[in-house]
């Protein structure tokens, strides 16, 4: 899933995968100090946009142009500011530990590097910052079947396990981790019922 695919898929009128929060971030983040928060693979811009909307000052990237476009047109729908780049993980570079969360929203990045990733995020988050995080389970194959349009990697090696979870958050205090049956509202492209994995969890 490159550049050109995910600026493909944003560039409808309709957002993809809806204009509102996650409910994952939606029932979570209000529950915690508001500060400086990252959303990695941000996409249309809809949690980032939320956060704002709660008071954090907000930095995000995704591969796509469209992305952006779509995101910003967001945040002046609700007269909120967002720093979003254009930007592939690999490339993207923030100040060390100075995000006090980051918030990785179905963030599937390719199975051989996903790890690689996901531990190069957390550099940029400040020790006791917090980590919010909700992706497709490694069982979520088979909900696929059975719930065609219901979104997700068909590869099962960019899928997640707690196992894995559990290596990339090694340092960490974990205040959750469980992995759920969850029925999807999201747009035309998560609808139906999946497995997802949840964690929240504190740099140590």
């Amino acid at each position: 899933m490159n550049k050109e695919y995910w600026d493909e898929r944003y560039a409808r009128s309709e957002y993809a995968y809806g204009e509102a929060p996650n409910v994952f971030i939606e029932e979570t983040l209000p529950n915690y100090p508001i500060g400086r928060i990252l959303f990695p693979a941000d996409g249309e811009g809809r949690n980032s946009v939320y956060a704002a909307k709660l008071g954090w000052t907000v930095s995000a990237f995704d591969l796509s142009d469209t992305g952006k476009q779509k995101a910003m047109d967001l945040a002046t729908a609700f007269d909120v500011t967002i720093d979003y780049e254009v930007s592939g993980a690999e490339e993207i570079n923030y100040e060390l530990e100075s995000f006090d969360a980051i918030a990785f929203v179905f963030a599937h990045f390719p199975a051989a590097v996903k790890q690689q990733y996901n531990k190069k995020m957390l550099d940029f988050l400040k020790p006791g910052g917090l980590v919010f995080f909700e992706a497709f389970g490694k069982d979520h194959i088979e909900y696929q079947k059975k719930y065609p349009s219901i979104g997700g990697p068909k590869d099962v090696d960019m899928l997640f396990s707690k196992e894995e979870l559990m290596d990339s958050f090694a340092d960490f205090e974990v205040i959750l981790l469980e992995v759920v049956e969850q029925t999807l509202n999201e747009g035309p492209f998560h609808q139906g019922v999946g497995s997802v994995i949840r964690f929240i969890g504190r740099k140590k």
